[in-house]
């Protein structure tokens, strides 16, 4: 019996000796992952400080407190999960296995540098576009346009002082030998409170709820919350956005996110009828009577990177317009308007089918006709459809699943290259001067009697920045350029511009002046801002974050009193369908921006934007979506009235949103 009892207490003692030099290396691991993604988060927030931009240190200070919170967070349950192998392997494996966690945690931060370099937000569901776009273009973009060398030998020296801070942490504390000759007592209770402060710390809070995503806004200027979070929780909280975006079996996942048990519910805070679902879902699609049922063709142009700020400073010494500059006297110009998404095939996806859900068409959903996709509703109408873009049209299977869902024809760099042998054909297509040359003939050649839907996406306006051989590159006087200008590109994108916008300008000329003026609309805008223009870390600027221009020539237009009012990509068709003589079944996403708004609109036609990753703006500010502490006073036309955040404009915005959202899943869970 006694040499059970000693049998089992050395059993006790080794299991004992062993956990608490697992807890001592995962504690030892947690301080040093803490201080190198501290660094890292201290280096993103000089290196992307804007010159002149002023906040109070008191900010800076709770960014910093904050992001130690998320950073022992992610450590913490790094630790907590090597606990299944440190307590049992060789100091000198625990070392490897810790360095190889540094790198990794490092690297991942580095890269949500970068990336909010390029997308002006951490990392979010948009990074796993590396494996759905044409990967080999973006590597090749990322290796051409970013310190890739510099980023891994960075990231490398980041390990190096990781690793020696965690050997000297190591020979300090001593954790494969600590307390192990103390009484089994007080070992045990070592062990229970490593274990419990692990724990807290994996939580990050002392508090009953965890630290979460709604934790990253510690201040009103998104600049400085978009530093708290580290490449690891940025990544984390991404894969768990596109889980939800993926998954439609449960029609009202956006709802509840978005604080509605009902598609009713969210209804009736718009004012639209919200007796049954069903009431609901015919409100989504009843649209005004049209006055005239004529036809006109409809030339839509998604332009690649179209920011809306290098217009707001055009002028002969500083050209960014080209042709089109003479023909905005007979157009309709809305100059304070957002996009839906921070890239191009989001933004297609949203401005198409009416979605805030992406990527919806990447699986079965895009195999087969989605009732109210743009496209298929104005085939529908009578119209030939067809969508031209001087890419390549394999990027996310455009090819397959734009035909499905109402193109009669695609038309792709490939397309051009054949019709067009002298076309080059480079990382992302051929130089949009050959889709434009294509248009001119294809828009000549139309039938009369068959009107025409053509949706055009530019691609040269993209990074690298590259243009054809021949082309003369415009002078500027940058001193007008009222941007920042810390971007290495800036100059090379504003060229790109240039070029993509003068074609517009020209083909919008050549229809002026051509047989189809009478019966032709053309729209365009941009697909997304870009990263060359600036972070708009200071408020003031922060309405220009997502804007592009949206622009719509026609003979004869009324362009009513909202060209300056707030709008955004939803608004696009609720506009230009009306006034091209189409009806059908597709969704009310936005308002007609034609129309003459009241002074006090109803909430479905209120000037608003939306950004649907989970921002809106009024004329007063922008806010994240359910989060009142978010608000920013900033706004294209300020007032000298008072600032504040609108609890019934956030509840409407997110009612829409949450509208929308369930549309898609209740239709297509299936």
């Amino acid at each position: 019996m006694t040499d059970v009892r000693i049998g089992s207490r050395s059993l006790v003692s080794t299991f004992s000796n062993a956990l608490l030099r697992g807890l001592g290396r995962a504690w030892v691991l947690i301080v040093s992952l803490v201080i190198a993604l501290s660094l890292v988060r201290l280096g993103q927030l000089v290196y992307f400080w804007p010159s002149g931009y002023q906040a109070p240190y008191t900010d800076v200070a709770m960014v910093a407190l904050q992001g130690l919170r998320f950073d022992l967070k992610v450590s913490a349950i790094a630790g907590f999960l090597l606990l299944l192998i440190l307590p049992w392997v060789s100091g000198r494996i625990a070392r490897y296995i810790a360095a190889a966690v540094a790198f990794g945690y490092i690297m991942t931060s580095l890269i949500n540098l970068h990336y909010f370099g390029f997308y002006k937000t951490p990392i979010d569901p948009m990074v796993f576009g590396l494996v759905e776009d044409d990967t080999a273009a973006v590597l090749t973009t990322i290796w051409h346009d970013f310190p890739v060398v510099l980023t891994l030998v960075l990231g490398i020296v980041l390990t190096v002082g990781t690793v020696a801070g965690h050997r000297w942490l190591i020979r300090r504390m001593k954790p494969d030998t600590v307390l192990r000759t103390k009484p089994l007592a007080l070992k045990l209770t070592v062990i229970v409170v490593a274990l419990f402060a692990l724990l807290l710390a994996g939580k990050g809070t002392l508090r009953a709820m965890a630290l979460q995503r709604q934790h990253l806004t510690v201040t009103t200027s998104q600049f400085l919350n978009d530093m708290v979070p580290n490449g690891v929780i940025a990544l984390k909280y991404a894969w768990d956005s596109r889980g939800l975006s993926q998954d439609l079996q449960n029609p009202l996942a956006g709802l509840k996110s978005m604080g509605f048990d009902s598609p009713r519910v969210a209804a009736a805070a718009l004012g639209l009828p919200h007796d049954s679902e069903a009431a609901v879902k015919a409100a989504l699609t009843a649209h005004e009577l049209l006055t005239s049922s004529t036809k006109k063709n409809l030339i839509f142009f998604l332009m690649e990177s179209w920011s809306a700020e290098p217009l707001l400073y055009q002028s002969p010494r500083f050209d960014v317009m080209g042709r089109m500059a003479s023909t905005m006297d007979k157009a309709c110009h809305f100059s304070n308007f957002d996009s839906a998404q921070g890239g191009t095939h989001p933004a297609l996806e949203a401005i198409l089918f009416s979605t805030p859900i992406t990527p919806l068409t990447l699986g079965n959903v895009g195999r087969k006709p989605i009732p109210w996709s743009v496209p298929l509703v104005i085939r529908q109408a009578g119209y030939q459809t067809l969508f031209v873009t001087s890419g390549r049209a394999g990027w996310r299977d455009i090819n397959r699943v734009f035909k499905v869902q109402g193109f009669d024809e695609i038309v792709d760099a490939n397309t051009l290259k054949e019709t067009y042998p002298e076309a080059q054909l480079g990382i992302w297509g051929v130089w949009d001067g050959y889709l434009f040359k294509y248009l001119k003939q294809r828009l000549a050649a139309q039938p009369a009697n068959k009107p025409l839907f053509v949706f055009v996406l530019s691609s040269t306006n993209h990074p690298p920045y590259d243009l054809p051989p021949d082309y003369q590159r415009v002078p500027r006087d940058m001193a007008l350029w009222g941007g920042e200008t810390s971007s290495d590109t800036l100059l090379l994108n504003l060229d790109t511009y240039h070029y993509a916008t003068d074609l517009l300008g020209g083909f919008v000329q050549d229809i002026q002046k051509g047989p189809q003026y009478d019966h032709t609309i053309v729209a365009a805008t941009g697909d997304h801002n870009v990263r060359s223009f600036g972070v708009y870390a200071d408020s003031r600027r922060r309405y220009l974050m997502h804007q592009v221009p949206f622009v719509i020539w026609g003979k004869n237009l009324s362009c009513g009193n909202q060209q300056s009012l707030p709008a955004s990509h939803r608004d696009m068709f609720s506009t230009l369908l009306p006034l091209v003589g189409v009806t059908g079944p597709y969704v009310n996403t936005g308002r007609n921006l034609l129309h003459t708004l009241p002074d006090t609109p109803d909430p479905i036609n209120a000037p608003r934007a939306l950004f649907f990753p989970g921002e809106a703006r009024n004329a007063q500010g922008v806010w994240q979506l359910g989060n009142k502490d978010s608000f920013s006073c900033s706004s294209a036309h300020p007032s000298a009235g008072d600032c504040h955040f609108s609890a019934q404009d956030d509840l409407q915005e997110r009612a829409r949103y949450g509208l929308l959202d369930w549309n898609v899943r209740s239709a297509l869970k299936n």
